[in-house]
């Protein structure tokens, strides 16, 4: 008995906007179960889901929502647990949540609202409810107030979020019209109702929709921006596997006459050809400090240290696949952090019609894509994106894109304290 007494203690009803601390006094605090709950008719049907957005209210792509659909995030941080009838919950790891995420927002919806002529107007005791999964006590509970939902279909009911490096949970209580699919575009994602209908099913726990991020063309692919970070998923919790780092651009005509559009790029002594380099920077947990690149062929090695390894060096500039870096997935926990970059070996840098592009792949992750999108520099160096270890078998990945007087300039920008001396291509 007094067990219970002190877990209702310690939980704050909230209002409209009011606010609670989760884990600031209770550091322990690690794991929570969110619980969405509703009294209705038989035949109006409430779905929840989690959207996983950045500090801008945007989810960067369809894996960011958690739903009847897509019950689990890759990162694993958010679990849809299903429920009983009048209730939903979900399970949130908040060590586990990526870094990029700045807040959770929780949502419910009624199906096929519009065809049924249905409104949360019809639902009662709307509420949700936080509690720490590991000890069970309840930390907040807002329920949301009666009759200020009207002809609405779709509700955010409550938003976890980040603050000065802890969590935070508001009661939000804001209803929209237009249910789930005009939810998710609020997020910068698109799904129709034809596509939410093939996809829910008696059991809820069918195929997922399509639902495409504006950005981008394919569902499996993450444009990464500036002060981003994204973190690669591990497959069922094993080792990562290989992870390519393929560097492509406009390519030209490679047989181009001395005064066509890439010798203007890039000078005349290749023809016409773009010859970028690609090549990274490396730092391994035993002190370890080096570079893979084609220049002083330093191409690396899998299997060894630095466990990362170039295929080969594309002089012409006229393969289509560009140049590839691989690291070894397996050796993850040797690696502190590698730092991608592509130089001009010869040539004037015209960056802009070099339209060069980074396409980061790993199994069980969506493809990266890093885009090198910021023009004017007659620098004949880019540092693309930085990899680094996070600590848990993986690597976070942010973009860098910035333009530097060589080698020695980008390493002095990134402390890694290395030697150079002028090197050539044999």
């Amino acid at each position: 008995m007094r067990s219970m007494a002190a877990q209702t203690q310690m939980a704050q009803q909230l209002q409209r906007g009011q606010k609670v601390d989760i884990d600031k006094a209770r550091p322990e605090i690690k794991h929570l179960e969110v619980e969405v709950g509703w009294n209705t008719s038989s035949n109006l049907d409430v779905d929840v889901a989690a959207f996983l957005l950045d500090g801008n209210g945007k989810a960067a792509g369809d894996d960011d929502m958690v739903f009847y659909g897509q019950q689990r995030h890759p990162s694993g941080s958010v679990i849809h647990e299903g429920g009983d009838d009048g209730e939903e919950r979900l399970r949130i790891d908040l060590v586990a949540i990526p870094e990029r995420v700045e807040k959770i927002d929780f949502t419910a919806t009624i199906y096929d609202a519009d065809k049924r002529g249905q409104s949360f107007q019809q639902v009662r005791n709307l509420h949700v409810q936080v509690s720490d999964k590991s000890s069970g006590s309840r930390i907040c509970r807002y329920d949301a107030e009666q009759g200020a939902l009207q002809k609405e279909t779709a509700v955010v009911i409550g938003e976890l979020y980040r603050h000065n490096g802890n969590w935070k949970f508001q009661a939000i209580g804001a209803g929209y019209n237009g249910g789930l699919a005009a939810l998710t575009k609020s997020y910068g994602l698109e799904v129709t109702d034809s596509q939410i209908s093939a996809t829910r099913h008696e059991s809820k726990v069918k195929s997922t929709p399509k639902i495409e991020p504006k950005s981008t063309v394919s569902l499996k692919k993450v444009e990464l921006k500036k002060g981003q970070k994204v973190s690669l998923v591990k497959k069922n919790n094993e080792a990562l596997g290989e992870i390519s780092i393929n560097l492509n651009w406009h390519q030209g005509n490679p047989n181009g006459s001395s005064g066509g559009f890439f010798s203007a790029l890039f000078g005349s002594r290749n023809n016409g050809a773009i010859d970028l380099n690609l090549g990274c920077l490396f730092e391994l947990y035993d002190g370890q400090k080096g570079t893979v690149q084609a220049l002083g062929n330093a191409f690396g090695s899998l299997e060894r240290a630095p466990y990362i390894a170039l295929d080969g060096d594309d002089r012409t500039g006229a393969s289509i696949g560009g140049e590839t870096l691989r690291i070894n997935g397996k050796k993850v926990n040797k690696i502190k952090r590698v730092l991608v970059y592509t130089f001009i070996y010869d040539g004037i840098a015209n960056w802009q019609q070099a339209d060069g592009v980074v396409t980061i792949k790993c199994p069980g992750s969506p493809d990266i894509i890093v885009k090198m999108d910021e023009y004017g520099s007659n620098k004949i160096m880019c540092g693309i994106a930085m990899l680094e270890n996070d600590g848990h078998g993986s690597f976070t990945i942010s973009k860098i894109v910035q333009f530097y007087n060589g080698h020695k300039y980008l390493d002095e920008a990134f402390g890694w304290g290395l030697r150079w001396v002028r090197g050539r291509k044999d």
